[in-house]
């Protein structure tokens, strides 16, 4: 027999242990925003350039815009705006002209100085890439990679049409023009690094012991700098000789160089938006600017993990003290620039709407166990506990499920909606949806059926649901954050005036860069800024 002392402190005990397993009631309010992930420059940095004015200039393909950055200070500032200033590469002219690859717009920029206007010297030239000038005359070269793979000569007039020097090289990415008026540089599928008479197109290897370099540049004594995505690697190789070393390791996903006159090294590396100095001269290495994250956008959290689609890397964020690991790096891994990622237990789901794939992973292993490919723009994926996978497509508008071998199995369970960007698995089995022209819509997994829980939404993406039941929203228009209850539509703002909803150049889906949202056990709200590449947390105030 249990004594009463006793029974009672097992009451008790049993009592506590029932109210600390329950749900967190709702929030009377929300605390304001606090930094988890600090903001970095740039949204992915590539292309580099030191001109004539001493200025280092950096170039940003996802973010379109081309930047200064102070070379002591590391402080950088936007130089050309979105989206004019969309710059895979940067090129300095002999009298200090400045030119630049328009990437995702297939378009090549040129002004003859900061006040002058900005002309278009060039134009459909999918995936244009790297460019640079002839210094002796004012020639300007370019070449196209992924998106096509040619190099061209560009009339600085604009009035004679590209002029194609060779095709099929094998992606000759960063390159330069010597002294000598030879074309020097990379090729990004061959592993080597070449040299190119523009005249005729002949190409001679230098170097065959690459894995993905990706720029050259020469340093005016007999070498040319190569940096490697896959390995990180900055190496020196001899253009008498051909012979290779590696003089810094860094990490990979190094993307360009470029050499000042005081012959410092100025590297950059789209995963971390970083920007390193290298001394030849004495081996020294410097941070000039840098941050944790790329471009992060969908996110999921998993206890204390918070998982993060970063666009240029697959990221941990450890919610205790907003530590940054790498999972996947770009160019380290077969990942493919993912915008979302979904997580069950047994693995994650990177999605891409740039390349139209969903790629499955497993988590015990952190290796590929199935990659979708040719999807129409998904924008979010979550994988199921019964082995498959639930896409959405913004360009058709539907939501599919694939399973069997090679998810070769599929099966539509919704359509017609306008725009399906991120979903969650609601607490009552049901799918939550975000679609782009304004709603928050349940689909019902059994049999497709349509409800909207909420409509008028300024270009909703993110969601995610709260403990005590309702979903958080991020309304990237209108830059905040709400709370919406599904039992009757009602909405309260969660936070307002935030650092999201970037814009996507020509031709890219209005989500571009999804707000990515997640909700704790707790209750606390993880949010990505595309605006400033920072993730925050919001707590609830009780």
């Amino acid at each position: 027999m249990i004594r009463p002392l006793a029974a009672g402190l097992l009451a008790a005990s049993l009592i506590l242990s029932a109210c600390t397993s329950m749900a967190p009631s709702r929030p009377a309010a929300w605390a304001a925003p606090e930094v988890l992930v600090a903001p970095s420059s740039f949204t992915g940095v590539h292309g580099l350039a030191v001109d004539t004015k001493g200025r280092l200039l950096a170039g940003s393909v996802v973010g379109s815009a081309l930047w200064e950055v102070d070379r002591k200070t590391g402080a950088a500032r936007i130089m050309v705006p979105a989206p004019e200033g969309q710059a895979d590469d940067i090129a300095v002219g002999p009298k200090g002209e400045l030119a630049w690859t328009n990437y995702m717009m297939g378009m090549i920029r040129y002004r003859e100085n900061d006040a002058a206007p900005l002309r278009v010297l060039a134009k459909d030239l999918p995936g244009i890439n790297s460019l640079d000038f002839d210094r002796r005359n004012g020639k300007l070269y370019a070449s196209q990679v992924f998106l096509g793979d040619a190099l061209w000569e560009i009339d600085v007039a604009g009035k004679v049409p590209p002029r194609l020097i060779k095709k099929d090289l094998g992606g000759l990415n960063g390159f330069e023009v010597g002294p000598d008026g030879m074309i020097y540089g990379p090729l990004w599928f061959k592993g080597q690094v070449v040299k190119i008479n523009p005249a005729n197109g002949d190409m001679a290897v230098i170097n065959s012991e690459f894995k993905t370099p990706a720029a050259a540049n020469l340093d005016g004594k007999g070498n040319l700098w190569v940096v490697d995505t896959k390995t990180g690697e900055l190496s020196r190789v001899e253009l008498a000789t051909g012979r290779k070393t590696v003089a810094k390791q860094l990490k990979p996903a190094l993307d360009n160089l470029a050499i000042a006159p005081d012959g410092t090294i100025y590297v950059s590396n789209m995963a971390d938006n970083s920007i390193e100095a290298y001394n030849p001269a004495t081996g020294v290495l410097s941070l000039v600017t840098g941050g944790k994250l790329a471009v992060p956008a969908g996110l999921k959290v998993d206890g204390d993990d918070l998982w993060v689609a970063d666009v240029f890397g697959f990221r941990h964020v450890s919610t205790k003290t907003g530590e940054v690991k790498d999972i996947f790096r770009m160019q380290a891994s077969d990942m493919e620039y993912p915008f979302a990622v979904g997580v069950s237990a047994t693995h994650f789901a990177l999605t891409s709407w740039f390349t139209g794939t969903v790629q499955m992973v497993e988590r015990s292993t952190l290796k590929t166990s199935a990659m979708l490919h040719g999807l129409k723009a998904p924008f979010d994926a979550i994988p199921m506990a019964d082995g498959s996978v639930i896409y959405a497509e913004i360009a058709t508008g539907s939501i599919t499920r694939a399973s069997g071998d090679k998810f070769a199995d599929k099966k539509v369970i919704a359509q017609g909606l306008a725009g399906p960007v991120q979903m969650v698995l609601g607490k009552d089995g049901a799918l939550y949806v975000t679609e782009a022209a304004g709603k928050l819509t349940r689909v019902s997994l059994a049999d497709g059926a349509k409800t909207t829980v909420a409509e008028g939404l300024a270009l909703p993406e993110g969601v995610a649901q709260t403990p005590w039941g309702t979903f958080i929203v991020a309304e990237s228009a209108a830059k905040r954050l709400v709370e919406i209850d599904p039992a009757n539509g009602t909405r309260r703002t969660v936070a307002e005036h935030l650092p999201i909803g970037m814009r996507g150049g020509p031709g890219m889906p209005p989500p571009y860069i999804v707000t990515g949202v997640a909700v704790g056990a707790d209750g606390s709200i993880y949010m990505s800024a595309d605006l400033n590449n920072a993730i925050y947390r919001i707590r609830p105030q009780r």
